[in-house]
């Protein structure tokens, strides 16, 4: 009896399965949702507007006061404006992400 042709092909095929496998799972779990972060990003960025807020990726946080092609200007300080390349904002921060507590709430909530 002579069984090695009878499973021979079937062998050659499954490593290759496993490798397109491999680079499908790659492609769904790391690379699409990377390309869409950086869609969204450049499509934050190409969206500015004078009188947002942002933070830089760099942690500045800044008002617009003046957008251009390739570069935004931001105040950082009362009267202190510098100049950002566009990719360096990180993101628009909107007030719900970063609340102020006026004095009188603070003083409410450590008498109750």
């Amino acid at each position: 009896m002579h069984y090695a042709a009878d499973g021979g092909g079937a062998g050659g095929f499954t490593p290759i399965l496993m490798i397109a496998l491999l680079f499908g799972v790659m492609y769904f779990m790391m690379i699409r949702p990377q390309q869409k972060r950086r869609r969204e990003a450049e499509s934050m960025q190409s969206n500015l507007s004078v009188g947002d807020e942002v933070v830089t990726i760099g942690g500045l946080y800044g008002t617009v006061t003046g957008v251009e092609d390739d570069s935004v200007l931001l105040e950082v300080a009362p009267g202190v404006q510098t100049r950002y390349a566009r990719p360096a904002i990180a993101r628009v921060v909107t007030p719900v992400e970063r609340p102020v507590e006026s004095p009188a709430e603070e003083s409410d909530s450590v008498k109750d």
